[in-house]
């Protein structure tokens, strides 16, 4: 066998080796991450109206939100009230209006929109979290399949066969 073929062997096997476990590793850690996300977002026990849910989300009706597209629909339902409740004006508008005002009606506005944005960016964020342990899980079954392959690879070309010498 010519040294060529058993250096990249060796570098094959290495590489191979090194993402065979990384691989499982991330497969592990997303899955986790995911069944931290379930846990966290059911402890909150957020529930879906029976009614008076926008057409884009009567399928959401009476559930419990658990789950990263669960809890984005539940952030666009708590957009569209704030955006009622404030006339389509954000938090920081409304700050801005109240800030030399005495106004009690403006200050309960500016606490209502404070809060809707603030609930809304967190289950925006469990969503992006929950996205992300799709990725991190799909790339560590990519990186175990491309490990095994290239520890495959290595061994064929590290092995002897009858017909090279």
């Amino acid at each position: 066998m010519n040294r060529p073929h058993r250096r990249a062997g060796l570098l094959l096997g290495t590489v191979g080796t090194a993402l065979a476990v990384a691989g499982p590793v991330m497969v592990w850690r997303g899955r986790s991450g995911r069944k931290e996300i379930r846990t966290e977002l059911a402890a909150q026990k957020i529930t879906f109206p029976e009614r008076g849910l926008p057409a884009g989300l009567v399928s959401y009706a009476g559930r419990r939100v658990e789950t990263g597209p669960q809890a984005h629909a539940y952030a666009e339902f708590i957009n569209g009230n704030v955006a009622h409740a404030t006339g389509g004006r954000t938090y920081a508008e409304i700050s801005a209006e109240a800030h030399d005002s005495d106004d009690e009606k403006l200050a309960d506005l500016r606490q209502t929109a404070f809060m809707g944005q603030t609930l809304r960016a967190s289950l925006m964020s469990a969503c992006q979290a929950w996205h992300l342990t799709t990725l991190v899980t799909a790339l560590g079954a990519a990186l175990t399949g491309l490990g095994a392959a290239l520890v495959a690879t290595a061994d064929a070309l590290t092995t002897p066969s009858p017909n090279r010498s």
